[in-house]
């Protein structure tokens, strides 16, 4: 008996604690308690016990919000490590639709970092990115992210790389304008002449853009007559893995 009542209590502050850390914004008490129908009394005693343990913590006007242990979570390396195994189900799924290089990338800094990649399935384009530095602003990857605020805009010059590279800051904006409104990103010759990549984002809780997934390859296969396509493959498949980093508007069709 004892067993099964530790059990209903830790089953319920899970659903409690589970409630505030997919909400959108912090959560009052009355919402959390007319939501699971639990007794005034109970939702008071476990949100006690989740504020001890740093789980959960209260704002200003007393709401109550993800705590600081996922704060101090997310600034583990670890958690990079975390996330590409959590999104590596998805890059293989990519993988095997398009048969190209799949990259998922994470801002770090001013910088787009490559965590985790799954190789194209021809000679021609499998190239490794991980690791490797490139400017942002001329990749499919770097414009999704500083499209949402992921990344902060570069400040200077921008570099160019090839006669198409976006170096006028006025084009790049108009280019994330359109990155907003079609849910993806686009980068053909931009980086290197006759390579194309198409990128779409990771979200998480609230919908902050955590990362993006890039498919890559040659302009021979990549090209304007299948980008569209390619970036709907993307935006549906990239939907679970945001449902699983706690974006409750994917399951209403929002990447």
């Amino acid at each position: 008996m004892t067993t099964q009542v530790g059990s209903q209590a830790v089953d319920r502050a899970t659903a409690l604690l589970t409630l505030v850390v997919e909400s959108g914004a912090p959560r009052t008490f009355t919402s959390l308690v007319d939501e699971l129908g639990l007794a005034k009394s109970t939702t008071s005693r476990l949100l006690q016990a989740l504020e001890r343990s740093r789980l959960v913590q209260r704002d200003q006007a007393g709401a109550f919000r993800p705590g600081a242990l996922f704060s101090l979570y997310a600034a583990r390396p670890s958690a990079v490590h975390d996330l590409a195994e959590l999104a590596r189900p998805t890059l293989e799924r990519v993988g095997e639709l398009t048969e190209e290089t799949v990259n998922l990338a994470v801002p770090r800094g001013s910088e787009v970092v490559d965590i985790a990649q799954v190789d194209s399935r021809y000679v021609l384009g499998a190239t490794n990115w991980v690791g490797v530095d490139v400017p942002a602003h001329c990749t499919a990857l770097g414009k999704v992210l500083y499209a949402y605020g992921a990344l902060p805009l570069p400040k200077g010059n921008l570099e160019r790389r090839t006669a198409h590279s976006p170096v006028d800051r006025a084009q790049l904006e108009h280019a994330l304008v359109e990155v907003r409104r079609r849910g993806w990103a686009a980068s053909l010759d931009e980086l290197e002449v006759g390579l194309a990549a198409v990128a779409a984002p990771v979200r998480g809780v609230d919908g902050a853009v955590l990362a993006a997934i890039s498919v890559s390859g040659p302009t021979t296969r990549i090209n304007d007559r299948g980008i569209t396509a390619l970036g709907e493959v993307l935006l549906a498949e990239i939907r679970g893995l945001s449902t699983q980093l706690g974006n409750r508007a994917t399951s209403e069709g929002v990447a």
